[in-house]
């Protein structure tokens, strides 16, 4: 199995070690690419877990390659753009993605309507509530709707890719919350197992923390 992380800001910098470790002891021979273009520094201390500074990606590999040893990691030091998803995300791969602007969030899930065969798991906050998404392309059936589907923030996105932008734009994002973040990853993780196990009955889900509520949604429009 081919699993792509990209973004290991707060979410998925928790969510890949959860995830390594599974992976680690459950004998399916699964490989990890971890993909992101920024760097770990003194400031994301208080949410995003790293043992090092320096290019994310590149730090987090290192240290779930020492920790898990039966476990196939690699990095992509790159942010996803335009001249390089194709090379990024492959037929057959599960995809998390844990991105913070829109404009990734609609290239990739174009780019994953594309393929025949894709899992593609996103997920995203805002300080106390947050919501996932699942996009299932088989054989060029989409089993659930892209990412873009009812989402005209993703669809005609404001911001910009992180290749594109500048680095006051980079250093500029709207505070989140430790616990969001970690609620977000689990929902994503929750996802991925529900559909290891045949189970999964929604395509989205909708979270709050403050009342802990948690709606799953499915979307049934298909391509």
């Amino acid at each position: 199995m081919e699993i792509k992380v990209i973004g290991l800001g707060g979410v998925g910098s928790t969510l890949v070690r959860t995830l390594a470790r599974y992976l680690n002891f459950s004998g399916g021979g699964a490989r990890l690419t971890l993909v992101d273009g920024d760097s770990y520094e003194p400031k994301n201390q208080a949410r995003q877990v790293f043992g090092d500074f320096g290019n994310k990606a590149a730090v987090s590999a290192n240290e779930l390659a020492q920790s898990f040893p039966a476990l196939s990691v690699r990095a992509v030091k790159d942010f996803v753009a335009a001249e390089n998803v194709e090379r990024i995300i492959e037929q057959g791969d599960v995809v998390f993605l844990a991105v913070d602007n829109h404009a990734t969030r609609k290239l990739v899930s174009d780019h994953c309507a594309r393929l025949g065969d894709v899992t593609l798991i996103s997920g995203g906050n805002e300080f106390t509530d947050g919501n996932i998404q699942v996009f299932i392309n088989r054989e060029g059936q989409w089993l659930t709707p892209p990412l873009t589907y009812l989402h005209p923030e993703i669809e005609f996105p404001e911001d910009r890719n992180p290749a594109e932008g500048s680095c006051q734009e980079l250093a500029e994002s709207a505070p989140q919350l430790i616990f969001t973040n970690l609620a977000v990853a689990s929902a994503m993780l929750e996802a991925f197992y529900a559909l290891e196990q045949g189970k999964l009955t929604y395509s989205e889900c909708y979270l709050d923390i403050l009342s802990g509520a948690k709606r799953p949604v499915l979307r049934k429009e298909v391509g």
